[in-house]
């Protein structure tokens, strides 16, 4: 060998662009070979990859390789999710241009996935802020308008009055604007939105034929579309108590089950009912106004603490005569769910319960946990929500919850109130449409403008793109397009007239819903060409993060939908197969101040950990994932320099399952460092050891080649199946073991001419095996092996059958049912060779002395009985 030691980060660079000048991963529209379309989530172009990147993309890298080596076809391409908040962001904090940014990060970051050796196709490459991409986008968007795919609503949002933007309810942070810090007002303004709540029960039925999906991703999803089936019933108002027009407070309940245990109506702050009594009532008004300094989303909800006014209106009972339940103004109660109006049963509903022991209501427990006394069962502080059968509850006792709902739906639906049902059965879905509206200038117009006298006119298809104007500013809060002197200011295509532009952007989670069927055509100038997505769509596989388990995938399964009906795409759901992998962590360390340290700042001394520079005691904090905010971040092109990119692709599927979080230690990654310079060393062993590259197998085999045969074919078995599991670890582990073999084989003094074709085998097996996850290191091992030609063109290697069954088998003897020895013997040995191998041996001659045989049960390959 030319050298003690393999310098990886060296040799890297010369494997990736001998990769390069073959062009072996540029995918082409091959119909004679079958089609394999992997991907992983595209990046943000945030300024550096790190450690999760690794993670997901080596796992990605490992099955494209894989199906290239089987004779697949394989698409495996890379792109950037390039609009965005954080680029308008720098614009402010750094004063440089959003797309300047963007594109400085994007260089950066494509440096970094090519010095890890994937097997990318760049020729591919798209970033959604491009022009060409955006174009194509605001041709779907105006596809999905003409087929009443996209509507204009008024609707509820979160606006914070010094940035004059809206803000998902995630950037809502107890009340006040992420980075503003301003209170935060609940407005009503219109926006664009994609009607994806037309696809709400197909979304949910097709949840079922995702088999490769993750079952805890398909119950997610159908969590957040959230079909129920309940009542909607209305309570009639008391005379005089309520504004005029009130006659009746609507709710829809999956519970009508419990009407005899409700103490009070609840109305969101927004309902039509609350807005009346605000009207003319300063205190309804105030608490109305302080409910809309909060957060909508459902979790902000479940933990404020539950609040309401009580507005004086009283409605009948529907089912109680005589009985009046009053109703409430409550901050936990929202109109995007149901209509905006409940009923509240507080023994069995743990909000409804918080609420009435704050203001004092009734909590009548009406259903009956199994095996509980009636007379003595009461409500604590948790509201009882299991199954039982109902009492208290008049007609309704005795029956199970199931049965109590259908008679009390039946009782109310023969009731009237107006003229119409009192009650009527109805399926409801939590999923509202997708608002798209963002008062950004980082994003995709929406081509759309507004006319005085036309209305809302679509930009003619011949005028699109609809091109974000280079010279904008960011010193005035706000969108820089709705104040750009010019760029809004427009012809209406219809009238002539004057007229403007729409100035909000489109939400980015548009641009990543369908980049995926881009890919197939990157360059077409329509969105897709249907000969391309037709071959290359579905996605075979899809990789990427849990946390992008609803809204990405369900957009993105909604949006191929809308392609569908628009004659772009001939499919609905997008990814046949989903991975979610889990985190990279690390431990976290504060110094004495209590401020985040990073991993190089620490070092261990005498067994403590202390302050690289200055030797402070350093704490030691949990084990986190890895986060910028505390620090416990390491530096890919760090370990990429110092190790080279295999090791840190070894660690990263080593020992952990991949779907569970892996620690990102320094021992792990040397322990990583050290098996591959083994591989290296035994690829170079092997070479001096076996026989040339090209020769035959021997004919005739003495027993420690063929046990190395053997382990060679049986580790080809497991690798192959472990990989098409997606069971990374467990691929690795099987590569640990026949190194292990290898090695000891390569200790053997004088071997056989049969003995150095296996060890020729077994080490080329071990290098084809590793490649999909060390390709450097195996192109070098290939390399000093004396083979031609780079191994990434190699085919993937074919286990032998009849190696993978061994020749002899171990069978246990008994006599009269107690085991007295076990005997090994050829698998295919005739009854009467296993029987006389059975009494010959000695434990079993003893066992049997004087005695008579009356008979010797065999059963073939596993157990011998002789009964005496």
């Amino acid at each position: 060998m030319a050298a003690d030691r393999y310098d990886a980060p060296a040799r890297e660079k010369h494997w990736q662009k001998a990769w390069d000048d073959k062009g072996l991963f540029e995918a082409q529209d091959d119909g004679a070979r079958p089609k394999y379309y992997v991907l992983e989530m595209f990046p943000y172009p945030s300024g550096r990859i790190h450690m999760g990147h690794v993670r997901n993309y080596t796992m990605g890298d490992v099955v494209a390789r894989f199906m290239r080596a089987r004779g697949y076809n394989v698409l495996h391409p890379m792109g950037w999710d390039a609009f965005g908040l954080p680029a308008e962001n720098a614009a402010i904090e750094r004063g440089v241009h959003p797309g300047k940014w963007t594109y400085d990060n994007i260089a950066t970051m494509r440096g970094q996935l090519k010095s890890m050796g994937l097997s990318l196709d760049w020729s591919r490459e798209i970033a959604t802020c491009d022009l060409e991409y955006y174009h194509q986008q605001q041709k779907l968007f105006l596809d999905m308008l003409a087929a009443g795919l996209v509507d204009r609503k008024t609707r509820k949002v979160n606006w914070d009055p010094v940035d004059n933007t809206v803000l998902a309810n995630e950037q809502v942070i107890d009340g006040r604007g992420w980075r503003s810090g301003a209170l935060v007002e609940q407005r009503e303004q219109p926006e664009w939105v994609f009607k994806i709540t037309d696809y709400a029960q197909d979304l949910l039925d097709a949840l079922e034929t995702l088999e490769r999906w993750p079952d805890k991703v398909r119950l997610m999803q159908a969590n957040w579309i959230g079909r129920s089936e309940g009542l909607l019933l209305k309570f009639e108002t008391m005379a005089g108590s309520s504004p005029k027009g009130f006659e009746t407070v609507e709710v829809f309940t999956t519970r009508p089950d419990t009407l005899f245990g409700a103490s009070f109506v609840a109305i969101a702050p927004d309902h039509a009912l609350a807005q009346a009594i605000a009207s003319s009532n300063p205190d309804a008004r105030a608490f109305v106004e302080e409910c809309q300094r909060h957060g909508t989303s459902a979790a902000e909800i479940e933990t404020l603490e539950k609040k309401g006014f009580d507005t004086g209106v009283r409605v009948a009972h529907p089912v109680i005569e005589g009985a009046e339940l009053p109703v409430y103004i409550a901050n936990f109660i929202l109109m995007e769910y149901g209509t905006g109006a409940i009923f509240g049963c507080p023994a069995h509903d743990q909000r409804d319960l918080e609420f009435a022991r704050a203001y004092g209501l009734p909590v009548l427990p009406v259903v009956l946990p199994p095996g509980a006394d009636p007379k003595t069962f009461e409500i604590g502080n948790e509201a009882y929500t299991g199954d039982g059968t109902l009492f208290n509850s008049d007609f309704l006792d005795g029956l199970a919850v199931v049965d109590a709902k259908n008679a009390m739906a039946d009782r109310l639906e023969a009731r009237e109130i107006g003229g119409a049902p009192q009650g009527v059965r109805k399926t409801q879905f939590r999923l509202r449409d997708w608002g798209i509206s963002r008062q950004r200038y980082w994003g995709c117009p929406i081509p759309m403008i507004h006319c005085e006298t036309c209305g809302l006119v679509p930009v003619p298809d011949e005028d699109l793109p609809v091109k974000l104007p280079e010279d904008v500013t960011f010193d005035v809060p706000g969108n820089p397009l709705d104040r750009h002197p010019t760029w809004k200011n427009v012809t209406c295509p219809s009238c002539g007239g004057a007229a403007t532009r729409e100035t909000d952007t489109m939400d980015t989670f548009v641009d990543s819903s369908w980049y995926f069927a881009r890919f197939c055509s990157p360059r077409a100038n329509v969105p897709t060409d249907t000969n391309a997505v037709g071959y290359w769509l579905p996605v075979d596989q899809y990789i990427g993060g849990v946390e992008h388990a609803i809204l990405h995938l369900l957009y993105a399964r909604f949006f191929t939908r809308a392609m569908h009906k628009t004659g772009h795409v001939a499919l609905d759901e997008p990814f046949k197969g989903l991975f979610t992998q889990g985190m990279v962590t690390h431990e976290t360390y504060k110094d004495e101040n209590g401020k985040w340290l990073f991993p190089e700042d620490v070092a261990t001394r005498d067994g403590k950990s202390v302050h690289v520079s200055t030797g402070a005691p350093v704490t030691v904090g949990a084990v986190e994932s890895m986060s910028k905010s505390k620090k416990n971040v390491v530096d890919p092109d760090s370990i990429i320099g110092t190790y080279g990119a295999d090791t840190a692709r070894w660690f990263m599927l080593s020992d952990t399952p991949p779907e569970r979080d892996i620690e990102w230690t320094t021992g792990g990654v040397d322990g990583a460092h050290r098996f591959l310079q083994r591989i290296w060393r035994l690829a170079g062993e092997a070479a001096l050891t076996g026989t040339a590259a090209g020769t035959a197998c021997p004919a005739n085999l003495d027993d420690d080649a063929l046990a190395l045969r053997r382990a060679t074919h049986k580790t080809i078995a497991a690798v192959t199946s472990a990989v098409e599991r997606l069971r990374f670890n467990s691929a690795v582990a099987q590569i640990y073991e026949l190194a292990g073999t290898l090695s000891s084989a390569l200790q053997a003094e004088a071997p056989t001419e049969g003995s150095k074709f296996a060890i020729r085998e077994a080490a080329e097996a071990l290098v084809r095996l590793a490649a999909p996850m060390v390709p450097h290191l195996a192109e070098e091992c290939w390399k000093i092996l004396g083979n031609q030609g780079l191994v990434a063109e190699q085919a993937w290697p074919e286990a032998d059958s009849s190696l993978l069954t061994e020749d002899t088998v171990t069978i246990a003897v008994q006599v009269n049912g107690k085991r007295r020895g076990e005997l090994t013997i050829a698998r295919d040995a005739a009854k009467e060779d296993i029987e006389a191998a059975a009494l010959a041996l000695a434990p079993v001659a003893r066992a049997i002395e004087g005695r008579e045989i009356r008979k010797i049960v065999v059963v073939p390959q596993r157990i011998v009985n002789v009964v005496a």
